[in-house]
């Protein structure tokens, strides 16, 4: 069985470009007008301020996320996502089981220092 990938990069002129930082949810609530059923987060990046973000995290109750590190694009421009202007990605994989697009979030194995670069 063959898996097609995307053609190969140079990491200087593609993952280096972005600015992906670790950040701690500091609230979680729901973000009604999105398209699908989503969640408005407002994440602590230190140094580099607070951000808002709307994500499909909700196989995760509120409460399960409120206070976890997670990984955010900094740089990317920001998108319209229902009522709210989403200012960083949040990464994640597809839930277990959950629809496409239903995500689980990366963090590290251990806690990290807020504001700290993924390399």
């Amino acid at each position: 069985m063959t898996r097609e990938i995307k053609k190969i990069v140079a990491k200087e002129e593609t993952f280096d470009q972005l600015e992906i930082r670790l950040g701690k949810i500091i609230a979680v609530e729901d973000a009604p007008a999105a398209p699908k059923k989503a969640y408005k987060l407002t994440i602590d990046f230190g140094k580099f301020g607070t951000r808002i973000s709307v994500g499909r995290f909700t196989g995760h109750s509120a409460e399960e996320l409120k206070g976890q590190q997670v990984m955010g694009v900094l740089n990317f421009a920001p998108r319209q996502v229902g009522e709210t202007v989403s200012e960083v990605l949040i990464l994640g994989v597809q839930y277990p089981k959950a629809e496409s697009g239903e995500a689980t979030f990366i963090t590290p194995a251990t806690t990290a220092k807020i504001g700290g670069k993924l390399f």
